[in-house]
C-alpha cells in the first residue's frame, strides 16, 4: 500500500466520507442493526462525542477515507469502566487489504495506551470475514444473543468477541480520557503499528 496512506484520528469533518462507507451498510445488510442512515450532522455529533474519551481512527489514502474503527463505552455504570465495545468498517473497494486489521491493531495499542483492560466486539451473524478478522487479531468468542435483532425480513444472532488488552489487577487505575495521551510517544507508536501493516 503506499506510503501515503495513514492512520489517524477522524475528525467531525471526515463523518461524510466516513457515511459514504457506512450507509450502505446500513440499507444493504444486517451488519449493522440501524434502520436509518445518519444525517451528517447526526454522525459528526457522534464522532466529537466518542473523542471526549476513546480513539475514533481513520485510515487514509490520498485523501480518501479507505476505513474506520472506533471505541465507545460497553456500558454506562462505573464498574465497567475498564472496558470498551470496539468496531471497524472498512469500504468495498479497500477490503482484502489489510485495512481492517491496521486499523483494530492500531485501536486496541491506543486503548492500551489508555489504560483500559477488555475491548469486545459484537457481531451480527454470519459474518465469516468480520469472525476471522477478530480472531487473527486474538479475540476469543463468548457468547451469541440469539434472534436479537429483527432486520431485512428476518430475525438476526448477534455473536460477542472478547480480546483482554492487558493484564488485571487488583486496583486498577481509571482510563485516561483521549486529550490526555494523544501527545505520547506511546500514542504515535500505537498508530504506526496499525500502518506498518499497511505497507
Amino acid at each position: 500500500m503506499p506510503t501515503n496512506t495513514v492512520i489517524r484520528l477522524a475528525l467531525e469533518t471526515d463523518a461524510e466520507r466516513m457515511l459514504a462507507i457506512y450507509t450502505p451498510i446500513i440499507r444493504e445488510t444486517a451488519i449493522s442493526f440501524e434502520l436509518e442512515p445518519p444525517t451528517v450532522a447526526e454522525f459528526q455529533l457522534r464522532v466529537s462525542n466518542t473523542l471526549r474519551q476513546t480513539p475514533w481512527l481513520v485510515c487514509e489514502e490520498d485523501g480518501k477515507i479507505l476505513g474506520y474503527a472506533y471505541a465507545g463505552s460497553y456500558r454506562a455504570r462505573a464498574a465497567y469502566q475498564w472496558s470498551v465495545e470496539v468496531t471497524v468498517y472498512v469500504g468495498p473497494a479497500s477490503r482484502g487489504r489489510g485495512v481492517g486489521r491496521a486499523l483494530y491493531t492500531a485501536l486496541c495499542r491506543c486503548l492500551r495506551v489508555q489504560g483500559y483492560h477488555n475491548a469486545f466486539a459484537a457481531i451480527a451473524l454470519p459474518n465469516e470475514a468480520s469472525v476471522k478478522l477478530h480472531e487473527k487479531l486474538g479475540f476469543k468468542p463468548i457468547g451469541v444473543y440469539r434472534s436479537v435483532g429483527h432486520k431485512l425480513g428476518r430475525w438476526h444472532d448477534v455473536g460477542w468477541w472478547q480480546l483482554a488488552l492487558q493484564g488485571f489487577s487488583a486496583s486498577p487505575i481509571p482510563p485516561r480520557p483521549l486529550p490526555e495521551v494523544v501527545t505520547m510517544p506511546e500514542w504515535r507508536k500505537a498508530l504506526q503499528k496499525g500502518m506498518d501493516l499497511l505497507k
